[in-house]
């Protein structure tokens, strides 16, 4: 996937997730079943997640090689990236950090909640457009799951990351 394409795709991944959450109701949008977080928490969630990646790519590009290196590999596909996450989420007990967190969101901020995120991905291909694809491969960012990957697939995985919490709040719905 080109850096065009990467754009495009991460506008469609969220406007898809927030469209989806605009046709629930205050109840289903609050809904959570015992353990797990309701629709609110996870637009809260992915906000907490997407924010980072504004000041990443902000960064001067030597002071990311400096803190985080440079890769030493080839970028993964979107498909190899999604499997690996996929595969270490089955494989492991993985709690997200309280950074990325969410806190007891509800239906009241679902608007403010939806024009915050639409900035952040808006801000995220801004940065982008100073980026070239040779260096979306060249550098590296860590993730707190996946570990060490490039610029291009932090993006992939920001991509993917709206659908699988889209498909998460689908499937905990299917209960209600």
């Amino acid at each position: 996937m080109n850096k065009v394409e990467i754009k495009s795709r991460l506008e469609e991944s969220y406007s898809a997730f927030l469209n989806y959450l605009d046709s629930l109701s205050k109840d289903d949008f609050d809904y959570a079943p015992q353990g797990k977080w309701s629709a609110a928490q996870q637009a809260e969630h992915l906000i907490k997640s997407t924010s980072p990646l504004v000041k990443a790519f902000s960064y001067p590009k030597f002071m990311i090689r400096y803190k985080f290196g440079k890769a030493n590999r080839s970028s993964r596909s979107y498909e190899e990236l999604v499997e690996r996450y996929l595969n270490l989420l089955s494989e492991t007990h993985y709690q997200v950090s309280s950074a990325y967190q969410p806190n007891a969101s509800t239906h009241h901020q679902q608007k403010k909640l939806k024009e915050t995120q639409l900035e952040l991905i808006d801000k995220i291909n801004h940065k982008l457009n100073k980026w070239s694809e040779d260096e979306l491969d060249q550098y590296i960012f860590p993730h707190p799951l996946l570990g060490k990957l490039t610029g291009r697939e932090l993006l992939y995985f920001t991509i993917y990351h709206a659908h699988h919490h889209h498909q998460l709040i689908k499937s905990y719905l299917k209960g209600v």
